[in-house]
């Protein structure tokens, strides 16, 4: 054995200790590690072991064993079953990389320290077995730590750790994924249903989430808001291969409607909150779904809230792209939202000019959908253009007034 792999096996000991000294520093839920005195003489053993299989394997380039990667699984379970994180564990594997390499520098430095050259060849060595074995090892400790949580969490539950995992880029989410009978597609759409207020308990949420999750077969999960009793529900849908992309990235060119499935989703879950809210979605590939999550969210909070409808869907840039430019331009959203309350004294004037403006300005498809008598319609298009002097026929009015409605009825203005 090397001189720089005797010194690695001599500070064995002492890094195993410095790396579990980080893990109780550092990583909240190791705080135990200072008052259970057994966690930690295990956390203790287990660190110290996988430093002296490395120095054991690597000057050979010798791959962990089943039985080694046996063990690794099993400490990955045992930490699950105990109730850590996908969070935590992710910071437990950042940590642990990270001193593992110090760790070498380390031993590269001591060695030129006391005169002692550490050869090319012994750290290339280390680093040509460290990456391949590594991966391993972390694989297992994932397999096992996703072992736990099947037996430890609901099917519900689950898969709203794989959307989590999903969405921060976490390669635990391929043995989530595999754990649920799902399968990872290349491409997906992000869909974000905006809840502003929620008159159901939370264990109604759960069973209502539980109850998509079973039928879309799609990662699903609630993020709770600034209210008790608002939030957002994300699913992330698997895109059919037969469907063409619209483009590259979480797409500024969105297709006109959204897929079936995602609109499928969204009125299924409108019918069950039977409550008004927003959807909004936009496409990606399955590796850029965080930027899709951020304009999928971006598009709900700009949408209108409506009811569960067979002509509900989730909507997508190219339905409010006015909208989200005028969220972005304070002094523009301020002139639109006075426009809007000059229509305050008018009778049901923004639900009118709604209805007009979703059927294409047609006076008898308006007139049958707000179940009023055509000239009622006419009145009431009349009194929209005495409170604001803008005609809603004209082309400026469908520009002005169209966008100040659907501002109005996002209630997003406070």
């Amino acid at each position: 054995m090397g001189s720089f792999f005797a010194e690695l096996a001599r500070q064995a000991s002492a890094n195993a200790r410095r790396e579990v000294e980080a893990y109780a520093r550092e990583i909240a839920e190791f705080g135990f590690l200072d008052t259970n005195s057994r966690a930690r003489a295990e956390t203790l053993e287990y660190s110290l072991w996988l430093r002296r299989r490395t120095v054991e394997l690597s000057p050979d380039n010798g791959e962990l064993t089943d039985a080694d990667l046996d063990y690794i699984a099993a400490i990955g379970e045992s930490r699950a079953a105990a109730g850590m994180s996908l969070d935590a564990r992710q910071r437990v594997l950042r940590l642990h990389t990270s001193l593992m390499l110090r760790e070498i520098n380390e031993a590269t430095d001591a060695q030129h320290g006391v005169g002692v050259g550490v050869g090319v060849g012994e750290l290339m060595r280390m680093m040509h077995w460290f990456a391949p074995q590594g991966e391993r090892g972390i694989r297992a400790y994932s397999q096992g730590f996703v072992t736990a949580l099947r037996h430890r969490l609901p099917y519900v539950e689950q898969a709203a750790l794989l959307a989590r995992s999903l969405l921060k880029g976490d390669p635990i989410s391929a043995d989530l994924a595999a754990a649920l009978g799902m399968e990872l597609p290349e491409r997906c759409a992000v869909a974000v249903i905006r809840v502003p207020d929620r008159p159901v308990g939370d264990r109604d949420l759960e069973s209502e989430i539980e109850t998509l999750v079973k039928t879309h077969r799609a990662p699903i999960t609630w993020w709770p808001g600034k209210g008790s009793r608002s939030g957002e529900l994300i699913a992330i849908i698997p895109i059919p291969p037969a469907t063409p992309p619209t483009s590259s990235t979480a797409e500024l060119a969105q297709p006109h409607s959204a897929p079936d499935p995602v609109s499928d989703l969204v009125r299924d879950f409108a019918q069950a909150l039977s409550r008004p809210c927003a959807a909004g979605t936009a496409t990606s590939s399955l590796s850029e779904v965080a930027d899709a999550l951020d304009l999928a969210r971006r598009i709900s909070r700009a949408a209108p809230l409506r009811r569960a409808s067979a002509r509900l869907r989730p909507h997508t840039v190219s339905d409010v792209f006015v909208e989200l430019a005028v969220a972005d331009a304070p002094f523009v959203d301020g002139w639109l939202h006075a426009v809007a309350r000059s229509l305050q004294p008018g009778p049901d004037l923004v639900v009118t000019l709604d209805a007009y403006y979703r059927h294409d300005m047609h006076r008898g498809a308006t007139a049958a959908a707000l179940n009023v008598h055509p000239r009622t319609l006419d009145y009431r298009l009349r009194r929209t253009q005495e409170l604001t002097g803008i005609d809603p026929s004209s082309t400026r009015g469908v520009r002005i007034l169209s966008s100040a409605v659907t501002r109005r009825l996002s209630e997003t203005w406070h």
